[in-house]
């Protein structure tokens, strides 16, 4: 699949020189050998043109290289808003809707797909793509089966599919550095690290009945698919609060919650400053709070000790049980965010800045000796480009199963009740059956992998 797109590329090229040589014109015009070349072009999809979906589309449809040339989503009202709005922008009607993914990964002119669906279609969709010799950029979290992501791996080594996760904070120059000052040791030998993120929506914020969102049965919108909407996840009656996205945010059919969801980037920041991007915490325990009312049952509030095999300590904290934590070293309250403590002090990031316990640091350049992590300053550039070099993107599928595990495991920690032991290189969880079984999740016939 990989070399017919490749031949596909170059055929256009050499057919374009072939016709130069026959017509010899006197003016070749950039459109066809510039970066904006059919050749150069590529050409993507969007599985889940949602709310969220609709955002990142933008993201990549404001490269001039890049067209979107289908959009897929099980709701006409979201494909169809999807296309206008690329119609618009494109000026003409180049990018069809599709209800099935499966039927859009057909075509042999789709280079990637873009997944932002609901948390439990990504590693499916992701795992048909890559065996359509697809590339994909796939949203956080990564999945909600620990069993299905380690398919995926299998899918894209064997079908050479570039990935990229969607945490897009390691595209963003003030992580990055914050980073660096901890992988440098500009704040001295790292000896423990926090890491913290929103919690569960407050009760009833954004639904539409209280106690954790209506479990009244109600009329499908018109023209949804629903059944292909909950796909490999179990069957359920439809609700007013089931499929809106904090529905599917809190609904464990659908994802592990914010545990997961919210935590992929403080999390996944943790272990690029650590440097552990092909390993994880090999022990957990700690509490948290699951509701017990309405449709939302993802864990809430939460307090998670996890710990590497070298002895590193890393605590993991919903961000009501963080404040008073943080507020006693940081001036400035942020809902989430990593902090790295040295023996000669410490480095705090989240998406508002960074905070340190010496304002010096903030005015360190590296050395040419120092560890300079990987600079990408545009996350949806960092896939396009990717795909035409084949080089691997900043956040591939590696550090992207690493840092999942860690929400996984807290995840199941707190719902057995007890403390969980993970072997990361056999990635298997020690002496607990019942815990291991928490690894999969069955789907949903006739959906398989």
């Amino acid at each position: 699949m990989k070399a017919n797109k490749i031949n596909r590329r170059t055929f256009l090229s050499r057919t374009a020189i072939a016709a130069g040589a026959l017509t010899v014109p006197s003016i070749i015009t950039s459109p066809i050998f510039g970066k904006d070349a059919p050749s150069n072009r590529v050409n993507l999809a969007m599985i889940g043109v949602g709310g969220r979906g609709t955002g990142v589309m933008g993201w990549f449809a404001g490269n001039d290289d890049v067209r979107f040339v289908a959009v897929c989503d099980p709701r006409k009202a979201h494909r169809d808003r999807a296309i206008n709005q690329l119609d618009q922008r494109y000026g003409s009607n180049i990018t069809k809707g599709y209800n099935d993914f499966r039927v859009m990964l057909e075509r042999d002119d789709i280079d990637g797909v873009v997944v932002c669906t609901q948390d439990h279609w990504h590693v499916p969709a992701a795992i048909y793509a890559a065996r359509a010799g697809k590339d994909m950029y796939v949203e956080k979290p990564l999945s909600t089966s620990m069993a299905w992501a380690m398919e995926l791996r299998k899918a894209i080594k064997r079908n050479g599919s570039v990935f990229q996760y969607g945490t897009q904070q390691r595209s963003s120059g003030h992580f990055r550095f914050a980073c660096e000052l901890a992988r440098n040791g500009y704040v001295g030998e790292i000896q423990r690290v926090e890491a913290w993120c929103p919690s569960i929506i407050p009760e009833g914020s954004a639904a539409k009945e209280k106690k954790f969102g209506s479990t009244t049965p109600a009329p499908l919108p018109p023209e949804f698919d629903y059944n292909m909407w909950l796909g490999p996840a179990p069957f359920a009656t439809y609700t007013p609060d089931r499929c809106t996205s904090q529905g599917t945010y809190h609904i464990y059919d659908y994802a592990l919650g914010f545990v997961a969801g919210w935590g992929a980037h403080p999390l996944d920041i943790a272990q690029w400053g650590l440097g552990r991007d092909d390993t994880s915490p090999v022990y957990y325990e700690g509490s948290g709070d699951i509701p017990t009312q309405g449709l939302y049952d993802t864990v809430s509030d939460w307090d998670i000790y996890c710990k590497y095999a070298d002895g590193m300590p890393m605590r993991f904290m919903d961000y009501n049980t963080a404040r008073p934590v943080v507020m006693k070293y940081r001036k400035r309250w942020a809902g989430h965010g990593t902090t790295f403590f040295g023996t000669d002090g410490w480095v705090s990031v989240d998406r508002g800045g960074i905070s340190v316990s010496d304002e010096k640091l903030k005015q360190i350049k590296l050395k040419p000796s120092d560890v300079h992590l990987y600079n990408s300053p545009d996350h949806a550039r960092n896939f396009v480009e990717c795909i035409k070099s084949r080089a691997k993107t900043i956040n591939p599928f590696e550090s992207a199963i690493r840092s999942d595990t860690i929400s996984h495991m807290s995840d199941i920690c707190i719902r057995l009740n007890t403390a969980i032991k993970w072997d990361p290189e056999k990635e298997k969880i020690i002496g607990n059956d019942m815990a291991s079984k928490m690894l999969n999740r069955p789907m949903r016939s006739p959906w398989h992998i």
